[in-house]
């Protein structure tokens, strides 16, 4: 099995959730310590909407991702490990909660 140095959770939303998005990353950030990145208002990297990522490691897994699912109240949250092969986090080993989006992967060459 390849390993897993950690997980980003990418907590996507518009114009109209970018309040809601902050707060949930903000929460997470203080419950949980993980680490939140720039709200990006605008689409970033392989994210098809505007996007805040959590990185946190493998030993708070089992608590942040049931709390993303409990607390993201109509979010779509889209999370993948980091392997170091970042195609494949994203394409093949990502985890969706709520609808999925089609991810441009062309980025990863």
């Amino acid at each position: 099995m390849t390993d897993i140095s950690g997980w980003h959770a990418h907590v996507y939303f518009g114009a109209a959730t970018v309040d809601q998005a902050r707060a949930l990353c903000e929460a997470a950030r203080d419950q949980f310590g993980v680490v939140m990145g720039r709200v990006h208002e605008k689409p970033v990297g392989p994210h098809p909407q505007w996007s805040c990522q959590l990185a946190f490691g493998q030993d708070l897994f089992d608590q942040v991702m049931p709390w993303l699912a409990l607390h993201r109240d109509g979010l779509v949250v889209f999370a993948h490990p980091e392997t170091g092969d970042d195609l494949a986090d994203h394409r093949d080993h990502g985890i969706w909660m709520g609808t999925g989006l089609p991810l441009k992967l062309d980025i990863f060459g």
